[in-house]
C-alpha cells in the first residue's frame, strides 16, 4: 500500500511540473541511508551529544513507547516543562504547588483550589502531601513512590490556611474554578502583582459575595489581600500584573487576553526585573538569576521538589491515549542542552536568512528551551543504533542533515554502490575531506575518480541554499537542522536560508478523509490543468498563511490563463509595421517595467502571492486598460509593443 501512495503521488508531482531530480530518490530505510545516519550518530557521539541517562520524555502510558511530534495525533511535538513543585505546610501535611517561576514564591498571597475537583491524601516518598488525582498518578511515573489513602473534595480545604516554606507567612486557601487538575499538582499558589491570571482572579472572588458566603469565607480577610510587589521592573509601577491587565481592558478570568498579558509580563520581568528587598537574601539578582537559584536552594533544604508537565496538552498518541511525561531510565538521548552547541546553533542562525523574519524569535526560543531529547526505541523502522543495536533510532533523529546525502544519492544509485563499502571513511572524506582517497579506494572498492566525483558533487550544492517547511516543525525537525548541522560540517558548510510556509487546505477546510474533501493531485490535473492549480494555491496565501484551494480560485485562474494566451496568439498571428511610440505606448512599457521590478523584488522575499497579483491581475488589468484607450486613439494599438 505505502508503494501504491508513493507512486501515485510521484506521478502526481511529475504531471503538475514540480522541478525534481528523482535520480536522487531514496527512503530512510534504504540500507546505504541507514549507513549515512550510523555515520552522523557516531560523528554526535564523538563529539559528546549522545549521552545515556534519566530524562523526561514525551511517554504513551498504554503503548509504552517515547513519543515525538510524528507520533501524536495532529503531529503536536510534545512541550515539556519543569515544575518547581513548593511545599506549603498544611499542619502536618503539604499542599506542593505547581509553578513555573519559583521566584515569585515571596509574593505569594492566597491559595488557589478547585472546589469541585476531587484530591487525594497520599504518601509521596514518604511525605503527606495533598495533591489532585491526576498528580499522583503521573508521579509514579517519574521515579516517585506514591501511596493514595483518601480522596477528598477539594471544597473541604476552601478557607484554610497554609504556611509559605520561603517566608513563614500564612496564606488561605480561595476557590477557583480555573485551576485545572490535571495539571502539574491541581494546588496554585496565587501571586496576584506579577501574574495577569491571578490578578484579575482576586480582584473578581473579592467582589463575589455570593462566593465568599458559599465556602464561608471571612470577606472582610477576603478583600483586605493586596498585591505583594517583588519584582522591580523598569517603566511598570509596583504591580505590573495590573499595569498589562488593565492596558488591555481585561475584566474577566475567562479573556483570551489573559494569555498575551501573562507573556507580556513574563518577558518584561524575566529580562530586565530584579528581586526587590522582600526577597531576603535574593534581593537585587536579576529574576533570570534569582529563578535557578531560589529553585536550587529550595529544593536543597527539602521545601521544593521537581514534577514534568507538558506545556501544550492534551497531546495525544496515535492510538488516542493522553501522554504524560516519564522519567526515562537508560535511554540514549541527544544533548540539546549543551551550552556549547547552543552557542553554535545561535552563530548559525544569527547568520541565516529566515522567511518569513518574524519567525527569527520563535527559533532562537527553541534553541533556548531544547533539553535532552530521545533519539532511539525499541521497536519500528529505521536505523540501528551502531554501537547499541537493541535500539532503533527514532524519525525526528534520522532526519536531520538527509539533505547532504541527496547529494550523492544520484551517484550511489548510479553505480550500484552497496551499504557495506559505505564506510565511515568514506563519508568523512566526502562530506569532510578527511583521509586519503587512494587508502580509502582500496579498502572499500570504490574508485578513488568516482569518490573524488561525490566529493565535487558534495561542495557543488553545499552549503544547503534553502530548507522549505512548515510552521510546526520549527520545535523540532527545522532547529534540529541547524543543530545537527553545525555539530558535523564546518562553518562553511552551514544551512544558509530556512523558509517556513503554512499549509494548503480545502475551501477553507483542512483536508481529511473524514470530510471528504479531498481531491487527489492526478485527478485535479485532469479537472483544472497544472498551471491553473499551481496558480490557485499560490494566490491565495503568503509563506505563513495556510493557501486555501477552491475549486472556484482554479477554474477563474484558467480562465484568465485563456484569456492571456488568446492575446498573445492574436499578436503573433498579426504583422504591424514598425512605428514611433506613443506616449501611451510609452506609459504601457514603463507599466510593464514597474511590474517587473516589483515582482522581481516579491520573489526575492518568496512573497509569491504578490508576484502573482502583480502579473496575472494587474498587468492584465493595465493591457485592458491600454487596448481601450488605444482603441479610441488616432494611433491605434501598437501590436509591436503588445
Amino acid at each position: 500500500m505505502a508503494k501504491y501512495f508513493h507512486e501515485e503521488i510521484k506521478e502526481g508531482m511529475k504531471r503538475i511540473g514540480y522541478s525534481i531530480d528523482w535520480r536522487r530518490e531514496f527512503t530512510t530505510i534504504d540500507p546505504r541511508y541507514s549507513r549515512f545516519i550510523e555515520w552522523q550518530f557516531h560523528k554526535l557521539r564523538e563529539a559528546g551529544y549522545i549521552t545515556r541517562g534519566s530524562h523526561p520524555v514525551g511517554w504513551c502510558p498504554k503503548d509504552g513507547n517515547p513519543v515525538g511530534q510524528h507520533d501524536t495525533m495532529g503531529d503536536v511535538e510534545p512541550e515539556i516543562g519543569e515544575f518547581t513543585l513548593i511545599k506549603f505546610k498544611y499542619g502536618d501535611w503539604i499542599l506542593p504547588t505547581g509553578t513555573l517561576r519559583p521566584e515569585t514564591v515571596f509574593g505569594v498571597t492566597n491559595i488557589w483550589l478547585n472546589p469541585k475537583a476531587k484530591y487525594v491524601k497520599a504518601l509521596v516518598d514518604g511525605e503527606k502531601w495533598i495533591i489532585s488525582r491526576e498528580c499522583a498518578e503521573k508521579l509514579t511515573y517519574q521515579n516517585h513512590k506514591v501511596e493514595i489513602l483518601e480522596t477528598i473534595e477539594g471544597k473541604e480545604l476552601i478557607g484554610k490556611k497554609v504556611e509559605n516554606p520561603a517566608t513563614g507567612l500564612e496564606a488561605p486557601i480561595l476557590p477557583a474554578e480555573f485551576v485545572d487538575p490535571g495539571n502539574a499538582t491541581g494546588v496554585v499558589m496565587s501571586v496576584p502583582g506579577h501574574a495577569p491570571y491571578d490578578y484579575v482572579a482576586l480582584e473578581n472572588i473579592k467582589a463575589d459575595t455570593a462566593t465568599i458566603e458559599a465556602y464561608g469565607l471571612n470577606a472582610e480577610e477576603v478583600k483586605a489581600i493586596n498585591a505583594i510587589s517583588i519584582i522591580e521592573v523598569p517603566s511598570y509601577s509596583d504591580v505590573p500584573a495590573r499595569d498589562v491587565v488593565e492596558k488591555m481592558g481585561i475584566k474577566e478570568q475567562t479573556d483570551p487576553k489573559l494569555e498575551d498579558a501573562t507573556k507580556e509580563v513574563y518577558r518584561h520581568e524575566f529580562h530586565n526585573g530584579r528581586m526587590k528587598s522582600n526577597a531576603g537574601k535574593y534581593a537585587g539578582l536579576p529574576v533570570a538569576e534569582a529563578k535557578e537559584r531560589v529553585r536550587q536552594e529550595l529544593i536543597a533544604e527539602g521545601k521544593a521538589a521537581t514534577m514534568y508537565e507538558l506545556l501544550n496538552k492534551p497531546v495525544r498518541c496515535r492510538c488516542g491515549t493522553e501522554c504524560i511525561v516519564k522519567i526515562f531510565e537508560d535511554q540514549w538521548f541527544i544533548d540539546y542542552s549543551n551550552p556549547e552547541w547552543k552557542q553554535r546553533a545561535r552563530k548559525c542562525l544569527n547568520r541565516m536568512r529566515i522567511l518569513p523574519e518574524e519567525l527569527r524569535s520563535e527559533y532562537d526560543y527553541v534553541i533556548d528551551w531544547l533539553h535532552e531529547r530521545a533519539c532511539a526505541r525499541k521497536s519500528g523502522l529505521g536505523t540501528r543504533l551502531p554501537w547499541d543495536p537493541e535500539w532503533i533510532i527514532e524519525s525526528l533523529s534520522d532526519s536531520t542533515i538527509y539533505m547532504a546525502y541527496y547529494t550523492i544519492a544520484r551517484l550511489i544509485r548510479q553505480h550500484n554502490i552497496q551499504h557495506e563499502q559505505l564506510t565511515n571513511e568514506v563519508f568523512d572524506y566526502i562530506f569532510l575531506g578527511k583521509g586519503n582517497p587512494a587508502e580509502i579506494a582500496e579498502k572499500t572498492g570504490i574508485s578513488q575518480e568516482l569518490l573524488s566525483q561525490m566529493r565535487e558533487e558534495f561542495l557543488y550544492f553545499y552549503p544547503l541554499d534553502s530548507r522549505h517547511s512548515a510552521h510546526e516543525l520549527i520545535p523540532n525537525h527545522l532547529t534540529f537542522m541547524i543543530f545537527n548541522h553545525t555539530a558535523i560540517f564546518p562553518e562553511e558548510l552551514w544551512p544558509r536560508q530556512i523558509v517556513t510556509n503554512g499549509h494548503v487546505t480545502m475551501e477553507g477546510q483542512k483536508m481529511s478523509k473524514s470530510f471528504g474533501n479531498i481531491i487527489p493531485l492526478r485527478e485535479g490535473l485532469a479537472i483544472f490543468g497544472a498551471d491553473p492549480i499551481r496558480l490557485s494555491v499560490l494566490a491565495t496565501a503568503e509563506l505563513l498563511q495556510d493557501a486555501d484551494f477552491s475549486p472556484s480560485v482554479a477554474k477563474t485562474m484558467r480562465e484568465r490563463l485563456e484569456r492571456i494566451y488568446s492575446l498573445v496568439s492574436d499578436v503573433v498571428k498579426a504583422s504591424q509595421e514598425d512605428r514611433m511610440l506613443s506616449p501611451l505606448d510609452r506609459w504601457l512599457l514603463s507599466r510593464l517595467q514597474h511590474h517587473i521590478s516589483n515582482a522581481t523584488e516579491a520573489m526575492e522575499k518568496l512573497e509569491v502571492r504578490k508576484v502573482i497579483h502583480t502579473v496575472i491581475f494587474e498587468l492584465e488589468q493595465d493591457l485592458q486598460w491600454y487596448q481601450k484607450r488605444a482603441k479610441a486613439s488616432k494611433d491605434g494599438v501598437n501590436l509591436n509593443v503588445l
